[in-house]
This record gives C-alpha cells, sequence and structure tokens, in this order.
C-alpha cells in the first residue's frame, strides 16, 4: 500500500506522541536503576517496592476518594446543564453554558492559582476538599459535552407520551429519560473520575498538606533511585487510564445506539 505524505505525518505524530508511553513498562520491567538501554534483566521488583510504600498508599487513598467525589458531582452537575441546554429555551443560555464550559479553554494554571486566591481569601483550609472543588470545576465540562450528546439524541414525543399518561415531571425525568441516557451517566462519570485522577496542578496548588497521587509521584522525581518505582506505577496508571476511557467509549456508543443517533466520533 502507498504510504502518502498525510499518512506518513500521522504515523510519524502518533509515534512521537505514544513513544514515551510505550517506553514505560520497557523500563519498568528492567533489572537497572538507570533509566538507558541496554536493560540489564526482566524483574518485578519495582511492582513489588510500590505495593509496600505507605506514603503511595495513602496518596492512592486520597486520589481516589477525590476522583470519586469528582465523577458523582461532575456528572450531576453535567445533567443539570446538559438537560437544560438541549431541553429548554431562554434568555442568555448561550451566555451562560458559554462560562460553564470555559475551564475547557483556560489554562489550568490560571484556574489554579485563582482557585487558590479565592480560597485562602475566603479562609478555607487547604485539604482534599479544595482539591475537589477544583477538579469538578476542571471535569465538568468534559461531562457536560458526552452528557450533551446523550440528552439531544432523546426522542421529545417520550416524553409528552408520559404526561399525557398522567406522570409528573419528576417521575418522568426518573423513569423515562434518565434509563435512556445511562449510557451516556456512566461514561460521563469514568471520564470525569480519569481527568481526576490524573490532574496534578490543580492538586499542587490546592491539596495543601495532603498528598495525591500525581503530587507524589513529582515529589519523587528528585530521587534517582526512585524512578523505576515510578515508572512502574506509571506503567500502572497508563493501563488504568486506558482500561477507563475504553469503558467510557464503550458506553457512549452503547447509549447512542439505544437512541438510534448518529455517532460523529469521539468524546467531544
Amino acid at each position: 500500500m502507498k504510504l502518502s505524505g498525510l499518512r506518513l505525518y500521522a504515523l510519524l505524530y502518533l509515534l512521537f506522541l505514544y513513544a514515551p508511553i510505550l517506553l514505560l513498562p520497557v523500563f519498568a520491567f528492567n533489572d537497572g536503576t538507570v533509566i538507558a538501554f541496554p536493560l540489564r534483566g526482566l524483574t518485578l521488583e519495582w511492582f513489588g517496592q510500590m505495593l509496600s510504600n505507605d506514603t503511595l498508599g495513602a496518596a492512592l487513598v486520597n486520589s481516589l476518594i477525590i476522583a470519586l467525589s469528582t465523577a458523582i458531582l461532575s456528572t450531576t452537575l453535567g445533567v443539570f446543564a446538559a438537560r437544560s441546554g438541549t431541553r429548554y429555551a431562554y434568555r442568555g443560555k448561550a451566555g451562560v453554558l458559554g462560562l460553564i464550559m470555559l475551564p475547557l479553554v483556560l489554562p489550568e494554571i490560571i484556574v489554579a492559582v485563582s482557585l487558590l486566591v479565592v480560597l485562602l481569601g475566603m479562609g478555607v483550609q487547604l485539604s482534599i476538599f479544595t482539591v475537589i472543588l477544583g477538579h469538578v470545576l476542571i471535569a465538568t465540562p468534559y461531562a457536560i459535552a458526552v452528557l450533551n450528546a446523550a440528552f439531544s439524541t432523546l426522542d421529545q414525543s417520550l416524553e409528552e407520551a408520559a404526561y399525557d399518561l398522567g406522570e409528573t415531571k419528576w417521575s418522568t425525568f426518573r423513569l423515562i429519560i434518565l434509563p435512556l441516557v445511562t449510557p451516556g451517566l456512566i461514561s460521563s462519570a469514568l471520564m470525569a473520575f480519569t481527568i481526576s485522577l490524573d490532574e496534578f496542578i490543580i492538586a499542587f496548588f490546592l491539596a495543601g498538606e495532603q498528598v495525591t497521587l500525581p503530587t507524589y509521584i513529582y515529589s519523587q522525581l528528585r530521587f534517582p533511585k526512585q524512578i523505576p518505582m515510578i515508572m512502574a506505577l506509571g506503567t500502572v496508571l497508563v493501563l488504568a487510564s486506558i482500561i477507563l476511557l475504553t469503558l467510557a467509549e464503550y458506553f457512549r456508543r452503547r447509549g447512542l445506539a439505544k437512541t438510534g443517533a448518529k455517532d460523529t466520533g469521539g468524546f467531544l
């Protein structure tokens, strides 16, 4: 098959983008502490160190608490925004939804510093709670982007038929609408969970004395002997992220198929 210039560019781009990730498991199983070729042999020592590290375990628990809370809150807020944006018409809707989606294009460091100044000005102590607030702000636009597709493909006649049969707005939403958008809800929650679990900048500024997984990894990069363990941890995180995003994409496509909508591709 002839390799066109565009295909060659795409191939080189993907290689440049994913080559560092592909090298993670290579050095995670390397017996040497120096991250360089040639490899010295295969070992599981670094994975053992990772599992026996108490500080790492505490950071992982903190990150899981933050990610789970972020997924629930972001998806809940996303349901409200997506339902409002796809079902109702009101003055200023475009402006309001635009402001909600603004964190998608704002530099995260600007958002983090702004939140830090506001929270300290209000006398709020930095903790896991403040990290959750920041992550919800970042993850909610992604949740809305996924849920917009789910809500926009709903057949409005189903809702009107439920009203004609005596259902209230709440019972119609609970019994008719939510089951139809459930794959979108799951996809949105998995997306928000993955974003929160991997996010570093917000956690770095807002965690205070609490340690999250990304901030722990950053702190260990100063110690060369810890690099192989970080490689092992990175391998596990990449694998977990791929699994979560694959599940999110599966439920997104399942939701589109359930409503009979056309798949335009990707989360956004």
